[in-house]
């Protein structure tokens, strides 16, 4: 297996694929054909040699990730929004009421955005970091040292992010999700194992991989424990606070690894890409036909593969 530097997630009835600064959105719309939307990637920070820095760069992918996979996410949705009333309301606007509207609800799009992802960032540290933390805490009545507090405080944050995966994978519209979340992940397999893209090929690739945004979660649970046990303070703010000052250090060194994993291929890195790789039994499913379909036009709207494998030897 090489590296192609191709990645990307699933959104609602789709596929997005990143490749260098281009990235592309494939959606299954409702009439069932596949819109295929590419646009240029803005980085958030041009400083090149800030981008290229070690556990820096983690923390600055972590953050576009975060805001790419949020703005793939509502644009993917949007298919799936407008009711017959609101198109006829559009039909009857003239042109400049129109556009006066468009832009209006991008503004309104940009709004929504901005604090979905405020409000998703509050609710992950809440959830699977000050939660945790205030849960081990109960112990300390009967638990005297320190240090099994904090290794406590590790596996109750490992118990609710599988708990908190395996219950909303439940639904039927985040089941969807994972289906397609499979489906990128059996697209990127299938080209970087050398096999022309076609959905016979992709069908029988695995779903599971090294560079998966699960694997990296997973081992940013995994490093905080570690990094959690050297935390020896008195007062329980200051405890909070310097939880909160090392997770970008959490997630840059998380990062490190991923990438590091998803760039080699020898047994150590295999073992301890394991974890990473049991999570995403979870997180993706086997897609349909019509899903890997989609994987593919996304694939194909930002990537030559077939130069790639030729260029490559793969």
């Amino acid at each position: 297996m090489k590296y192609s530097g191709v990645g990307g997630q699933a959104v609602m009835e789709g596929v997005m694929m990143k490749n260098e600064d281009r990235y592309a959105v494939a959606v299954r719309k409702p009439d069932h054909t596949i819109d295929v939307k590419v646009s240029t990637f803005k980085e958030t920070i041009k400083n090149k040699k800030l981008r290229r820095l070690p556990f820096i760069r983690g923390v600055i992918n972590f953050i576009e990730s975060l805001i790419l996979g949020m703005q793939t996410l509502m644009y993917s949705a949007s298919f799936f929004e407008d009711d017959e009333d609101e198109k006829k309301k559009k039909e009857a606007m003239t042109q400049e009421e129109r556009k006066a509207q468009e832009e209006k609800e991008k503004k309104q799009e940009k709004a929504m955005m901005g604090g979905t992802v405020a409000f998703s960032v509050v609710f992950a540290l809440g959830l699977f970091f000050f939660l945790p933390y205030f849960l081990s805490g109960i112990f300390h009545k009967v638990i005297s040292s320190d240090t099994v507090i904090a290794l406590l405080e590790g596996l109750i944050r490992l118990a609710i992010f599988i708990g908190y995966i395996a219950l909303i994978s439940l639904t039927p519209d985040i089941k969807r999700v994972f289906m397609y979340h499979g489906a990128e992940h059996k697209c990127i397999n299938c080209i970087e194992h050398g096999m022309e893209l076609n959905v016979e090929n992709v069908r029988k690739s695995s779903r599971q991989h090294k560079r998966c945004g699960t694997s990296f979660l997973l081992i940013v649970m995994l490093i905080s424990i570690v990094f959690f046990l050297f935390i020896r303070v008195d007062s329980r703010i200051l405890q909070l606070v310097l939880r909160l000052l090392l997770i970008p250090v959490i997630a840059g060194v998380s990062y490190e690894f991923i990438r590091l994993a998803g760039r080699y291929d020898n047994r150590l890195v295999n073992i301890l890409s394991k974890p990473g790789l049991w999570m995403q039994k979870m997180t993706t499913k086997e897609p349909d036909d019509e899903m890997i379909e989609v994987g593919i036009a996304s694939v194909e709207a930002v990537f030559d593969w077939r130069k790639w494998q030729k260029e490559e030897n793969v």
